[in-house]
């Protein structure tokens, strides 16, 4: 199983291409800032090349972990000791991946499980960290949808082109 590395830097680029829409004044932006009680000067504060750099990075870290979650093969490389060892696999596991190596991997699949993602697993972390925080149903929504969304977006391109 060949895998595309340059899939995971574009798919990063996701965050901040859907970040860019959904947290505009004309879309969720002006909810969020409500919620975070932020105003016009305190978004310009900040040094944006370390926010947009780690936020860059961290999708990155993301997107190399949605490939385990979409690719089912990847699994079965994982059971052989991973890449460096296939080569001296059992016969058993070269018949799996001639027969099943290419099975399910198409954006439709993976944007499922991105979504399912989103949903069982950005959701919960960040209304736990909001209900502690005292942060109101609105913010968690508004943030979780960013990351269903994007978790979707990234899983459906890792899947199918990775």
């Amino acid at each position: 199983m060949q895998i595309n590395y340059f899939t995971f830097l574009v798919a990063a680029i996701v965050t901040l291409a859907v970040g860019f829409v959904w947290y505009h004044p004309k879309v969720f932006g002006t909810v969020w800032m409500k919620e975070n009680n932020f105003t016009q000067d305190d978004l310009r504060k900040g040094n944006m090349l370390k926010i947009f750099g780690f936020t860059y990075l961290f999708s990155v870290m993301i997107a190399m972990t949605l490939m385990w979650l979409t690719i089912h093969q990847s699994g079965a490389v994982g059971m052989v000791g991973g890449p460096p060892l296939i080569a001296s696999a059992k016969p058993s596991f070269h018949a799996f991946m001639a027969d099943y190596g290419t099975h399910y991997r198409t954006f439709k699949h993976g944007a499922l499980h991105g979504f399912m993602s989103g949903l069982f697993f950005a959701l919960p972390v960040i209304g736990i960290n909001g209900l502690f925080e005292r942060k109101s149903w609105k913010y968690i929504f508004v943030h979780a949808g960013f990351w269903a969304l994007s978790l979707t977006l990234m899983g459906g391109i890792i899947c199918a082109f990775a």
